[in-house]
């Protein structure tokens, strides 16, 4: 899966945003007004993709649980 990357400037925004792209794929904004800050912590940002999937996993496992135990009781 290729992932879309765009750079912007722009001091309203966070230094990093997770979008949707318009064929519905991921998209990843990094704000360049934040430069210093994603220098500083560029290791720490890059080292939390695990952990960032890992609590992907628990959300959707949690919507799963919560989905079956619905459909049981139906």
């Amino acid at each position: 899966m290729e992932i879309e990357y765009r750079i912007i400037n722009d001091e309203e925004m966070p230094p990093i945003v997770f979008a949707i792209d318009d064929n519905d794929r991921p998209k990843i904004v990094i704000n360049r007004y934040y430069q210093i800050w994603l220098s500083l912590y560029r290791a720490e940002i890059g080292g939390c993709a695990k952990s960032l999937y890992d609590e992907i996993v628990k959300l959707l496992d949690a919507h799963l649980t919560e989905q079956r135990m619905v459909e049981k009781y139906e």
